[in-house]
């Protein structure tokens, strides 16, 4: 692995687009939820009805977000920079969402950090979408945090409806995602990008409809 790669790892620190007013909702309903949490804990029942409805549409946000890139002509070509280069920050999105999409999830977020320790707010999206998933909104307030900061666009339209968009080729992405070196480092796993991963992207009719 790159030794410069360090300087923009944080895992703790740390087109159509999402729009300003549509990013100051997501920080201040982030912001809410935590204050809440803080001062009145999980219990109340209809805090509880919208937390789940926001922890279902940040899985449908995020696997939708990961479709659209994969799915765009440049995708393969930025699989491919990043297969000659391991610190492009563009090929380092891509790739992420191609690894959640062939469920690495913990691969996804180590390249998702790289690109966000770098300055890339649809990266820093994708680890907001990631950890509301989950019901972290420490974390999720983070990212969101620092997507808000970054010098670019987050790179996504939101889908029109709360349904997950339906993935045309997750086995296959799946199988070629086994073939990768992985080695294990600070305890995460650390998928090296290949070549023939930016030719089988290229060949395929969309990633998801």
């Amino acid at each position: 692995m790159p030794a410069h790669f360090d300087e923009h790892l944080d895992p703790h620190a740390g087109c159509g687009t999402v729009t300003d007013d549509e990013l100051a909702e997501l920080q201040d309903e982030i912001a809410r939820d935590v204050t809440t949490t803080l001062m009145f804990g999980t219990g109340r029942p209809e805090r509880e009805a919208r937390r789940v409805t926001k922890l279902a549409r940040a899985e449908v946000y995020l696997r939708s977000l990961c479709c659209q890139l994969l799915s765009r002509p440049q995708g393969a070509g930025h699989l491919a920079r990043l297969a000659e280069d391991p610190s492009d920050i563009d090929g380092a999105v891509y790739f992420g969402c191609l690894l959640h999409l062939a469920g690495e999830p913990e691969g996804a977020m180590w390249w998702w950090q790289f690109a966000a320790g770098a300055g890339d707010a649809t990266a820093a999206y994708c680890l907001y979408l990631h950890h509301l998933h989950h019901g972290e909104l420490r974390d999720a307030e983070h990212w969101m945090r620092l997507a808000l900061t970054a010098d670019n666009e987050i790179d996504f339209t939101p889908p029109p409806y709360l349904r997950p968009p339906v993935d045309l080729h997750s086995g296959f992405l799946r199988r070629a995602v086994d073939l990768l070196k992985v080695e294990n480092v600070a305890g995460a796993q650390f998928h090296h990008p290949d070549h023939r991963l930016a030719v089988q992207v290229e060949d395929l009719d969309g990633v998801c409809c």
